[in-house]
C-alpha cells in the first residue's frame, strides 16, 4: 500500500532537482556568468507553488495533524522544527526573490540567500526522509494513510489546480536540461 509518506518523499525528489539546479544557478554567478533573471523567477515560482504551497501544504495541513494525533510532539518535537524550517524557507525564498527585483540581480545577496536555502532544504529534507516519516508510517493506521493520500490529492487539486502539476514538472525538466547537463 502507497503511504502518505512515499507520495511527499516522491515530491521531495522534484525539490531537489531544483535545489540542484539553484545550486548550479549559484555557481555560475560565482563565476560572473549571466543568468537569466527570468529563469530564476520562474524557478523561485516553482518553488513558492510546488514546494511550499502544495507539497509543505500538505504536510501543514494534513499529516503534521494526523502526526499530531497519534503522539508525536509539535512543541519542543519534530513537528516544531518541520514548521520552523518551512518559515525559514519562505523567508529565504523572499530574500533571493527580492535580489531579482526590477530584472536587475543583486549577485551577492542571491548567492548568500541561495547558499542558505540549499543547505537548509537539503537538510530538512533529510530529516523528514529518514525521522520524521519512519516515525509516522510507524504509527499510522492503513485507514489513516488512506484517508491522508485523499486529503493530498483534494489538496493539490484545491491548491494547485488540474494540470498544474505537470506543468511545473515540465518547467522542472527545462531546467534540468539548461543547468544540469
Amino acid at each position: 500500500m502507497k503511504t502518505a509518506s512515499q507520495d511527499l518523499i516522491h515530491e521531495h525528489k522534484a525539490i531537489l532537482i531544483a535545489l540542484n539546479v539553484i545550486e548550479n544557478i549559484v555557481e555560475r554567478m560565482k563565476s560572473n556568468e549571466e543568468i537569466d533573471s527570468k529563469d530564476i523567477e520562474d524557478l523561485l515560482g516553482f518553488l513558492k507553488v510546488f514546494a511550499d504551497k502544495c507539497h509543505h501544504g500538505k504536510e501543514e495541513g494534513f499529516l503534521f495533524p494526523a502526526l499530531e494525533k497519534v503522539g508525536i510532539k509539535k512543541e519542543n518535537g519534530p513537528i516544531g522544527v518541520m514548521l520552523s524550517e518551512h518559515e525559514q524557507g519562505r523567508n529565504l525564498i523572499k530574500q533571493m526573490q527580492e535580489s531579482i527585483a526590477d530584472n536587475k540581480i543583486k549577485k551577492n545577496a542571491f548567492i548568500e540567500a541561495g547558499i542558505e536555502y540549499l543547505t537548509l532544504l537539503r537538510n530538512h529534507i533529510k530529516k523528514e526522509d529518514t525521522i520524521l516519516f519512519p516515525l509516522g508510517d510507524a504509527r499510522l493506521s492503513v485507514s489513516e494513510q488512506k484517508q491522508l493520500l485523499i486529503d493530498f490529492e483534494n489538496h493539490e487539486e484545491k491548491v494547485i489546480g488540474e494540470g498544474k502539476h505537470e506543468e511545473l514538472h515540465t518547467l522542472l525538466q527545462k531546467f534540468k536540461k539548461k543547468y544540469l547537463n
